[in-house]
């Protein structure tokens, strides 16, 4: 046989061998001449065409080199550069003469045939396999197990776990014909997150430890009671908490203050110290501050906005957001104030001058560039809305001078139209020309479903309820004959229509609604109308019996207009409607009504005026406030009528005080005289509420504010303040037995369109908070209040604000109370109550939630805490 030898070997072969003669076995090395390339073959575990292989190193039969040479060096080298290959050697097969024939014997790197990784949930492991290409196919070199495992081993040594040890194995797949793949497994031992014990300060004299140590806002040390932020130890956000520091002593005045030393103390495997040492420098102050470039703004102006005058402590941070504040992009400062009013390519730059003893004069050096205008404003994304719904709200118009307000203005009710994505809103500014002083702006959309399906049920209202709704909030009503635009409904005009059933068995419901956001498609003028019936029957709480011969019917509908305004400012929105309702009574005997058969009449006029500047989600804001004041008020048909309320308010107290004294007796006469009396009782009833008069009026306030972010996702307050009272024009005509307030629970037990508001107090049953009556025999608060008041504090955190799906959990804190007179109103005596909770909001179902409620106080009437109470909330926020 012919033996082969690696062309390495030759020079040191030539030196020992000095006959000519040639064997197969005893084949002289190359003695640095130059030989003819002979035959190539390609050897080895490979999965390559030979000729690919022998292609791509370049070498070609009949190609004259030197054995040994450079050539064949730089041929292996570009091998080995391919990573493909855990082997490579080059022999010579033969030589004959001056010719060599090569062999190129490599030993292919394996692929990876499966990847499992050991120790972390199946998702993690799933999202590292993801991340690291550790795909069927891959090529398992040594450099993807190092990297693999130098990957994994830094990740979660971020995430505080600095003793994460990562091993990677590779085992060889037992199958002959994949005899070159391997299975890799990656055992991960995170260890325990590593803690900070101690935060060590020295050199600090002017702010505290305690002050030093609550400037970092990521690190912390180990306390029991601190549930909110954890003591883990994490690199970045120790990095980050170190500048915190720095800007700490920047807003204090100490500009030259600075970390001259720090360290790291490991105190076991779970724990570490820090050890700060900070330099601070001396106070400084403001001297000094010019204005310079300025010509559309005078110096005046410009220190008024600035805020900040000579004499001020120094503070960089302030200085630094007081010119341009990144961020919010609302922000009331000088940039803004040039890029509200057309300068989109001014720049402010401050410049210290000089620095003498312990003040530093400014330089505001300002360049206002070129008055800017809008030039084109384009939409994109929106497939299933038209154009029109979308320009019709831009603030933003071609030719209009360019203001960074309105773009923002712009964004925000482009996102609280509900059609699209809020958190995937973001302008492009395109073709900045500062020459001509233009710009175009496009806002790219990612629509969502906007249209909702109800369906749920529940227990309340004498037994299961039953729900079914649509909402349809892009609709197209020009379109509904249109056989062409159903997909599945015509859309795209931004109207909304809404049908809804609900039923148990001791009411039905049916209501319609229509609401055109644009009236004639050019102001926005908003329409609504809306439509309803509802069938109550007589039921009865003790037996849970359900008389469907005792009705109770209420038909009724609406129309109204709502304007937005520009006084007191383009937040406000003006809102006015009439509605008429009739109620019928058909052998409907209860507490609430003193006749049984009859019937009302509700002609009303509503006006509201509200406030809205929210930030740019409506599902969750992060920012703004909104405030609601609403004023229902019927006729006030005593002033023409012509009937004495008070000689029917007279006559019918004396009927009611006869009937009280003769209430035990069982005499006959007695009996029939007070059977006479309700039945005159409840015809002056019927007098008194053939048309219903009374004023409503409701406050409802809400603030959202976000106070830090955690993981880059902000921690929301919101609070909320309300108030509700009805009352009547005539206190002979008295208070009307419709419209009041029910207070405790939610809505998901069903209700009634008599005008009765169920006011959600989480911690209690439904309802269940009435008023209570000096009275121990006063059982009126049963049917409702006149007056209540609630109060909330509600602590969000989102944990995805995706289209699919937006979901948050929230903690909350309430308290409320009702009352029928303002002599028993106390706005702090509160059914209090406090608790947990989650929300799902899709874009096909609305809003879906859970809470968790703990009652503090008891429930009228009983003298226990209430104590835990679950809610299921549909459709509805707090």
């Amino acid at each position: 046989m012919t033996k082969k030898l690696p062309i390495a070997y030759f020079a040191l072969l030539a030196l020992l061998i000095s006959t000519t003669s040639l064997t197969a076995q005893n084949i002289p090395g190359a003695n640095g001449k130059q030989y003819s390339i002979g035959d190539i073959k390609v050897t080895g575990t490979t999965s390559y065409n030979e000729n690919t292989v022998i292609t791509f190193t370049g070498l070609k039969k009949g190609e004259r080199i030197f054995l040994p040479g450079d050539r064949i060096s730089k041929v292996i080298k570009k091998l080995w550069d391919l990573e493909l290959f855990s082997d490579i050697n080059i022999y010579i097969s033969n030589v004959e003469g001056d010719v060599a024939d090569l062999e190129i014997n490599i030993k292919e790197v394996p692929e990876l045939n499966e990847a499992r990784v050991q120790g972390i949930k199946k998702r993690k492991a799933e999202e590292l396999i993801k991340d690291n290409g550790l795909t069927k196919g891959a090529k398992v070199t040594e450099n993807l197990i190092t990297t693999t495992r130098n990957f994994i081993t830094n990740k979660y040594k971020k995430d505080g776990f600095l003793n994460t040890k990562v091993v990677v194995n590779t085992t060889p797949v037992k199958d002959t014909v994949a005899s070159n793949k391997v299975n890799m497994v990656v055992r991960i031992d995170r260890g325990d997150r590593v803690k900070v014990d101690q935060i060590n300060v020295e050199g600090n004299e002017q702010l505290t430890d305690a002050k030093v140590r609550s400037a970092m806002k990521n690190t912390k040390r180990k306390k029991p009671l601190r549930f909110w932020k954890r003591s883990k130890y994490i690199r970045a956000d120790y990095e980050e908490d170190k500048d915190n520091i720095i800007t700490k002593y920047k807003e204090k005045g100490y500009r030259d203050a600075r970390i001259i030393s720090d360290s790291l103390i490991v105190e076991d495997n779970n724990s570490v110290s820090l050890n700060l040492t900070i330099e601070e420098g001396k106070r400084y102050y403001f001297g000094n501050i010019e204005f310079l470039g300025n010509s559309v703004y005078t110096d005046r102006q410009l220190a008024r906005q600035l805020v900040i005058k000579k004499g001020d402590v120094y503070n960089g941070v302030l200085l630094e957001k007081q010119v341009s504040d990144n961020s919010k992009p609302d922000a009331d400062d000088l940039t803004n104030l040039y890029q509200n009013n057309g300068y989109l390519f001014s720049s402010i730059d401050p410049v210290e001058t000089k620095v003498y003893n312990d003040t530093i004069d400014f330089e505001i050096r300002i360049r206002e560039g070129k008055l800017t205008h809008f030039d084109h404003i384009t939409i994109s994304g929106n497939d299933k809305t038209n154009d029109h719904v979308v320009y019709r709200i831009l603030r933003t118009k071609p030719g209009q001078r360019y203001s960074k307000e309105l773009v923002v203005r712009t964004v925000r009710e482009l996102g609280q139209l509900g059609f699209f994505d809020p958190e995937q809103l973001e302008p492009q500014f395109q073709n900045a020309n500062p020459q001509a002083g233009t710009i175009d702006i496009n806002y790219p959309l990612v629509e969502k479903g906007s249209s909702q399906i109800e369906l749920q049920g529940g227990f309340g209202g004498g037994g299961f309820v039953g729900t079914l709704g649509l909402a349809f909030s892009n609709f197209s009503i020009r379109n509904i004959f249109n056989k062409e635009s159903y997909s599945p409904l015509p859309m795209g005009d931004g109207q909304t229509l809404r049908i809804r059933a609900q039923a148990s068995r001791s009411f039905q419901t049916y209501s319609l609604s229509f609401v055109e956001p644009w009236l004639g498609g050019k102001r926005p003028y908003q329409l609504s109308t809306s439509f309803s019936h509802q069938i109550q029957y007589l039921f009865n709480g003790r037996t849970r019996d359900v008389n469907k011969d005792s009705k109770f019917l209420i038909t009724g509908g609406s129309i109204g207009i709502a304007k937005r305004l520009n006084w007191p400012d383009n937040y406000f929105t003006l809102s006015q409607a009439i509605s008429i309702r009739h109620y019928n009574l058909k052998n409907y005997n209860t507490r609430l009504f003193t006749f049984g058969n009859g019937s009302s009449n509700d002609l009303s006029y509503t006006i509201g005026l509200n406030r809205n500047n929210t930030t740019i989600n409506p599902i969750f804001p992060t920012g703004g406030s909104e405030f609601n004041i609403v004023a229902k008020l019927s006729v006030p048909y005593s002033l023409f009528d012509g009937v004495d309320y008070g000689a029917l308010a007279d006559e019918r107290d004396a009927l009611e005080a006869e009937n009280l004294s003769l209430r035990n007796s069982t005499d006959t006469q007695d009996v029939r005289t007070r059977g006479q009396n309700q039945v005159r009782i409840g015809e002056i009833d019927q007098e008194r509420f053939k048309w219903l008069e009374y004023y409503k009026i409701k406050f409802d306030g809400s603030w959202y504010t976000s106070l830090v972010n955690i993981g880059k996702k902000p921690l929301v307050l919101k609070t909320k303040a309300e108030y509700g009272f009805l009352g009547a024009y005539n206190s002979d005509r008295g208070d009307i037995p419709f419209e009041r307030f029910f207070l405790g629970g939610t809505q998901l037990g069903g209700g009634s369109l008599d005008g009765r508001e169920i006011i959600a107090l989480r911690g209690y049953p439904d309802r269940s908070i009435r008023p209570q009556s000096i009275d121990p025999n006063d059982n009126s608060g049963a049917d409702g209040a006149t007056i209540y008041n609630k109060y909330s504090l509600e602590l969000r955190y989102p944990i995805t604000l995706k289209p699919a799906a937006s979901i948050y959990m929230l903690g909350f804190l309430e308290g409320g109370a009702s009352y029928n007179s303002f002599k028993r109103f106390n706005p702090f005596q509160l059914s209090r109550s406090a608790g947990a909770g989650l929300r799902i909001f899709m874009p096909a179902f609305g809003l879906l939630g859970i809470d968790f409620g703990y009652g503090f106080d008891p429930i009228p009437g009983t003298n226990q805490a209430n104590g835990w109470e679950t809610h299921f909330i549909i459709g509805q926020q707090f």
